[in-house]
């Protein structure tokens, strides 16, 4: 079988799925789902997916992709079954898409470099009928996570000019914000936790680290210390308690080193 054939024969099987799912004799709880409520879903996958691909296990990516898949196609479905627009459409769209904003690749335009290909990328939205945004952030999603907001925001003021000269001037800044914080009393605290954030972000932005990939590691590193931590108490019937804290601290010295 040709790879374009299987390619064709795999998602048609997976939009059949979708549909048997979502008739009346399919499933119940994917018949009561909504767009709305399956928002979540779609996040929760998309961190799966991010944390296969950190740690670069194809068989993983793979699953987790198909997840991806699933998601959006059971969500443009709902749209499909309301009659607002339907799977194939989206999948014409954006190829159409694709191919008008590559005229690079799909025309005859000459570009030398990545800057020139968003610049273009960028007019041609506009010729689309796509109005112009009042501010450059204007274009940032208010939608998205704040963490992964901030860091947008971050890179289009960047692209502006408005960035330090070096990861030092950001490093120093952190230790203001910081200074701050520690001064902070009431209210204060939290707009000065927001602003020592803020500068965290952007030096992951500086650095070219994903803020939200780095803490998603960060937050794996620590449930596998903590359940090391955990389950040693166990074993020496020790319970985690203040009065153990020097216990529970050697244990976690311990996780550290494997």
């Amino acid at each position: 079988m040709a790879a374009n054939e299987a390619l064709n024969e795999a998602f048609k099987a997976l939009y059949d799925i979708v549909v048997k799912l979502r008739s009346p004799d399919g499933c119940k709880w994917d018949r009561e789902q909504t767009p709305s409520s399956l928002r979540g879903a779609l996040i929760e996958e998309t961190y799966e997916c991010l944390e296969a691909i950190g740690e670069n296990d194809p068989a993983h990516i793979a699953e987790e992709l198909g997840d991806l898949f699933l998601v959006t196609t059971m969500i443009g479905y709902m749209y499909e079954q309301e009659g607002r627009f339907s799977v194939a459409d989206t999948l014409k769209q954006i190829n159409e898409k694709l191919i008008r904003r590559h005229p690079h690749v799909f025309g005859s335009v000459k570009v030398k470099n990545s800057a020139e290909i968003l610049n273009n990328w960028a007019a041609i939205k506009v010729q689309e009928g796509r109005k112009p945004k009042d501010s450059i952030l204007d274009k940032v999603s208010s939608g998205l996570p704040p963490m992964d907001r901030s860091c947008a925001l971050q890179k289009k003021a960047a692209k502006v000019s408005f960035d330090w000269p070096d990861a030092e001037g950001v490093i120093t800044k952190i230790q203001e914000e910081l200074n701050e914080v520690q001064l902070a009393t009431g209210n204060e605290l939290e707009e000065e936790l927001g602003d020592l954030l803020f500068s965290v972000i952007n030096l992951c932005r500086f650095l070219k680290v994903d803020p939200s990939v780095a803490l998603h590691q960060t937050n794996i590193k620590f449930v596998k210390r903590f359940k090391y931590m955990e389950k040693k108490m166990k074993e020496t019937n020790k319970e985690m308690t203040k009065e153990n804290l020097d216990i529970m601290e050697g244990y976690w010295n311990e996780a550290k080193g494997l």
